[in-house]
């Protein structure tokens, strides 16, 4: 009998397709996500309806799951009354939906989990996570993800996705925070053109994770797929590690009108693009769902 490869393992040996947003598959199946907690929120009231999502994308051809926990902080938790036991095992809990979709999916691939870690910016639920900048220092960052850190990696995911990050300084302190965790991590960050959120170019960004160890891929997320065309490039040749690219669809949102607008810009010659650029994880982000997940893995497995 095989034992089932390391995620690191698989993408030295290959690419590796990852899963699209969770919250609107959460929303295309009827839920309400106005709430500041996110898709978290549901960790607590409706939990099955994650396993669902997560089965939805392992049944489209995703070898990763991302779990539900991108917004869900001690802090954010408390907000809404939830106290520090009660947070931590919903943290927990959401690496344990991710494994049971993957149970349930009975598929004969090996498939792996990924515990998400948003920036500080997805607790304030303010956009500053498309910012960065908060005003607190490296330490004060670190701190802040630490403690979830330790949850999230007690729960034994294959990897901790560290994504989103929209400023080198908020790197610097989640690359601190997982060290000693011994649970590997990939960095993404949002970006903008050539550079972070906060304005860093991406050169400085990702050279940051070329020499920790625990960093298994480096990439981008939740940006233009336009964008990710020369990051994965840049990831690639500044780090030397695989490359994890998840854009969003290419649609805009509208904050006056709470609405998407324009179309999908996501195309197969893209991911075959950042696949040749060295990209080793690939998937979506915000907009992008099992039908384009279907779509990569049909690429990718054509490639």
């Amino acid at each position: 009998m095989t034992s089932t490869p390391t995620l690191a393992e698989a993408l030295a040996a290959g690419t590796v397709v990852l899963d699209g947003g969770m919250s609107n598959q959460l929303e295309s199946a009827g839920h309400d996500l106005s709430d500041e907690l996110w898709s978290a929120r549901l960790l607590a009231q409706q939990p099955e309806a994650i396993t669902e999502a997560h089965l939805a994308y392992f049944r489209a051809g995703a070898d990763v799951a991302i779990t539900a926990s991108y917004q869900a902080t001690f802090e954010g938790f408390a907000q809404r009354g939830i106290d520090h036991d009660r947070a931590a095992g919903l943290m927990a809990l959401s690496v344990e939906l991710a494994r049971e979709a993957a149970r349930l999916a009975q598929v004969s691939r090996p498939l792996w989990v990924a515990a998400s870690a948003g920036p500080y910016g997805a607790m304030l639920a303010d956009g500053s996570e498309y910012r960065g900048r908060y005003g607190l220092t490296v330490g004060e960052l670190e701190r802040f993800h630490r403690p979830r850190l330790e949850v999230l990696a007690a729960a034994r995911p294959d990897v901790l996705a560290l994504e989103t990050v929209p400023d080198a300084d908020e790197a610097t302190a989640l690359l601190r925070a997982v060290r000693g965790l011994r649970v590997p991590a990939w960095l993404t960050y949002s970006v903008a053109g050539g550079r972070t959120r906060a304005g860093q170019p991406l050169e400085e960004a990702f050279a940051l994770a070329a020499d920790a160890d625990e960093v298994i891929a480096v990439g981008v997320n939740c940006c233009a797929p336009e964008d990710a065309d020369t990051a994965a490039a840049t990831a690639a040749r500044v780090t030397g590690k695989p490359v994890v690219v998840y854009p969003n669809s290419g649609e805009t949102w509208d904050a006056d009108a709470r609405a998407w607008t324009g179309r999908s810009t996501f195309t197969a010659d893209q991911v075959k693009g950042w696949q040749q650029s060295g990209a080793r994880l690939i998937g979506g982000c915000c907009r992008v769902g099992p039908e384009a997940i279907s779509g990569i893995a049909g690429t990718l497995g054509a490639a």
